[in-house]
């Protein structure tokens, strides 16, 4: 089940999907790291949404053939009833093997420091962590969620990702346009901040003459004519960004093949304002240019940087 990205070897064919009457999404995670959202935003794209169900009770909601006439989406966590690892892993390989449904399985994670963080902001109480320390509340529900986490398609991490960026990620990985095939969504980022956690490839371009030098340009970002033009110049940059698109033109398609819907491409420079954005800019440029479904966005743009 798990969508690793990876394309299938040379000279093999991609493997056969089976025909499908439905589509099942059972979204999972870290309690406060943004499970309710994401199954909010499957709701926004047509799914109906029952979140808490009762494991015993999600057989008999998607019976094996009937097939159902919206796809479905279920929420279950560490307060759902009959809640354990084992007992969803079981219910979703019962379903594979008995129904006709396309089953996916989406977790929501996030760093134990961030979620400790928004329990206190938020003075909420942590299902865990009644009669103990939050940060051991949520260790216990990380061991706990483990085999999930590993069993799964589709794993968000929103550590650093605002609430709109996660609907987006939902949208591109789950939307119901069977026809829109491989979304690319190109991001910019600083390594100051760390590289963003869904990336599927990382570009590290801090080896690019840099604007930040320059005091003309050191106000402006990579969005600029100025500055895209100064990056471009580098007597490397040709070479460099002629490589990139050689080395993508075969690996999109392949990805596509083995049913990949969604691919993030990260490119990253000091501080995420010059280099990395001119860079990402011009890859969403040639991607589209390319027929290809194209989302940008620049991470590190309001905190400055080079």
């Amino acid at each position: 089940m798990k969508d690793q990205g990876s394309p299938s070897a040379p000279g093999t064919a991609p493997p056969a999907t089976p025909s499908r009457s439905g589509r099942l999404v059972i979204v999972t995670g870290m309690s406060g790291a943004g499970r309710t959202l994401a199954l909010k935003a499957l709701e926004d794209l047509g799914y109906e949404a029952v979140d808490n169900l009762p494991l015993s009770l999600l057989s008999s909601l998607v019976r094996p053939g009937d097939g159902m006439s919206r796809p479905l989406a279920v929420g279950v966590d560490v307060r759902t009833r009959d809640f354990g690892a084992a007992p969803v892993l079981d219910t979703l390989d019962r379903l594979v093997a008995e129904s006709d449904l396309d089953v996916r399985l989406l977790f929501v994670d996030c760093d134990d420091e961030v979620l400790g963080r928004r329990y206190t902001e938020n003075r909420r109480r942590h299902p865990l962590a009644a009669d103990r320390p939050l940060i051991d509340g949520i260790r216990h529900e990380r061991a706990l969620l483990a085999p999930l986490l590993a069993r799964a398609d589709v794993v968000l991490d929103t550590t650093a990702l605002p609430p709109g960026e996660l609907k987006r990620q939902v949208e591109g990985h789950f939307a119901l346009d069977a026809g829109q095939g491989l979304t690319v969504f190109v991001t910019s980022f600083g390594y100051r901040r760390g590289v963003p956690r869904e990336a599927d490839l990382v570009f590290d371009v801090r080896f690019l003459n840099n604007p930040h030098y320059d005091p003309l340009l050191r106000p402006l970002t990579g969005r600029d004519r100025a500055v895209a033009e100064h990056v471009a110049a580098d007597p490397d940059f040709a070479h460099f960004f002629g490589g990139l698109t050689s080395l993508l033109s075969p690996l999109l398609p392949r990805y596509a093949a083995e049913g990949k819907s969604y691919l993030t491409i990260a490119v990253g420079c000091t501080g995420g304002r010059h280099r990395s954005v001119a860079v990402a800019e011009r890859l969403a440029a040639w991607l589209r240019d390319s027929g290809r479904r194209v989302d940008v966005r620049h991470r590190d743009l309001e905190e400055g940087g080079n």
